[in-house]
């Protein structure tokens, strides 16, 4: 069955790859190429993985795989239905309308994020209760494209999840969805002799007693035999860990914010999942866009000013149209230079453009007057253009960018700082909270060479298997003990 399964799959990958052939999208077919070696990669790591971190990962970077591979999947269909569409032999009449006009791109970029947890009382504060720990991730998705956050590990200790990587979406529009999906795995803790050594384990067989003592051997006999699950030692899922979408929500430009905002979380899991992570309900953040026309050129070229009340006096500039600005400099290269502007004249939703004529007898009759309203008082300035060519050009520069505020609408209030984001650090590990048989594996027991009466407290807890003990009801100075190959003791603070 799984021999049919692989073969199904195989068969899946090579249609999505014939399917990107056929459109000549090299792009996409970089893309989707990546994906399916990423994808092979990471299911061969997770066969050969032997640690828990390891598979964690390996399984978070297959969903990832798998969630690209779909959305390319999807983008392929709707190119290949325009395809075909294109070759029906339609006549232009049959196109409809003309096409509207187009608003700019921008990029996206939410940080800061975190998810605030709501622990019980007795959890948190009086840390009772088994110890749970789970990896959490989110999956963030624009359009076709799919973004990830490094894992994190959470327990009872963390009051929220806290991601410090920030994402960014190259390529998106006003009317952009943005959607968040938490992702979580139960870590199932180790058991007491999991992790320690076979000489470690030997030992605390032997300590518990005869009869004790037996049983636990033959369930380790039984667990390196058969393979079988003994009563100490659960066996890990052959499949590695398992995901499951915890929450979700999705943010469009209504969200967008110079500032930290709190959003609602839709919770998908229940408290009898597996994977079920006390969720507060909500996800904090920072939302930023920053649309194309506020950070690029729209418009340049030679223009002649004429400030408000000076009908006579015309300067010659070299005007940029960028964000809500226009810049007149004195020369081309002063824009590229950083040099202070001669004139800035403000362009926002509120300022007015007419187009008109004026001086028509000396041949300059391609002007338009851009006006603002500051206070009681209109401020307005009058620009020239060289031929009609150019005005039509500067008039299409300034409807594009008014529709695009119209748009984008607070993104283009002013710029918004978006930071570029970091590379991954690996997730850091939490401190274990288990008993001290968890520790024992980790923590090199020191070689202490003690007085025999310095170690007898020990032995009362913790039954050394090479010294016998005949009554312990006894002191030091009453009984005699044989002396122990070697001894080692061990401190470990632990919370109850």
């Amino acid at each position: 069955m799984q021999d049919r399964l692989h073969i199904l799959e195989d068969l899946n990958m090579l249609y999505i790859r014939q399917m990107a052939l056929s459109l000549e999208d090299t792009e996409l077919q970089r893309k989707l190429d990546h994906e399916i070696r990423m994808r092979e990669g990471a299911c061969k790591l997770l066969a050969a993985c032997s640690q828990r971190e390891q598979a964690l990962e390996a399984t978070k970077s297959l969903l990832v795989c798998n969630s690209r591979i779909l959305s390319y999947m999807g983008e392929l269909q709707r190119r290949k239905e325009a395809q075909v569409l294109g070759k029906t032999g339609r006549r232009p009449s049959d196109s409809g309308p003309p096409a509207e006009r187009s608003p700019c791109r921008g990029r996206v970029c939410i940080s800061d994020l975190r998810i605030p947890l709501m622990w019980k009382d007795t959890e948190y504060f009086k840390n009772k209760g088994d110890l749970h720990r789970w990896a959490v991730f989110l999956l963030l998705q624009l359009g076709e494209h799919i973004q990830d956050t490094e894992m994190i590990l959470v327990d009872r200790t963390l009051t929220d999840i806290s991601f410090q990587s920030n994402v960014l979406f190259a390529e998106a529009g006003p009317d952009f969805e943005l959607r968040l999906e938490l992702y979580g795995a139960c870590v199932e803790e180790e058991g007491a002799l999991t992790g320690a050594p076979k000489r470690l384990a030997t030992k605390l067989s032997s300590s518990l007693g005869r009869s004790s003592g037996r049983r636990v051997r033959a369930s380790l006999d039984s667990a390196g035999g058969s393979g079988s699950s003994p009563i100490l030692l659960p066996t890990p899922a052959v499949g590695g860990p398992r995901y499951h979408l915890l929450a979700h929500t999705t943010l469009t430009l209504a969200a967008v914010q110079d500032g930290f905002r709190t959003h609602d979380l839709t919770l998908a899991s229940h408290e009898e999942n597996p994977a079920w992570l006390p969720l507060y309900g909500s996800v904090c953040c920072r939302l930023a866009a920053q649309p194309l026309c506020m950070t690029q050129p729209t418009a340049s070229g030679t223009l002649r000013v004429q400030s408000a009340g000076e009908m006579q006096n015309w300067a010659q500039v070299h005007g940029v149209l960028k964000g809500t600005n226009l810049f007149c400099y004195r020369r081309p290269e002063d824009a590229d230079t950083g040099e202070e502007p001669l004139l800035t004249i403000a362009i926002n939703k509120e300022t007015r453009v007419r187009a008109g004529e004026l001086d028509q007898a000396l041949g300059r009759p391609f002007t338009l007057s851009i006006s603002n309203q500051y206070g009681d008082d209109v401020v307005t300035h009058t620009l020239q253009t060289e031929s009609r060519e150019a005005l039509q050009s500067w008039m299409e520069a300034l409807w594009q960018l008014f529709f695009d505020m119209s748009q984008w609408k607070q993104c283009c209030d002013e710029i918004m700082k978006i930071e570029t984001p970091a590379s991954r650090k690996p997730p850091q590990a939490l401190a274990k909270q288990g008993s001290l048989y968890h520790e024992m594996d980790q923590i090199a027991l020191p070689n202490l060479k003690l007085p025999q009466e310095a170690l007898y407290p020990f032995c009362l807890t913790y039954p050394n298997p090479g010294m016998r003990i005949n009554n312990v009801n006894s002191g030091p100075d009453r009984q005699t003990h044989s002396k122990p190959e070697s001894s080692a003791v061990t401190m470990s603070a632990t919370q109850s």
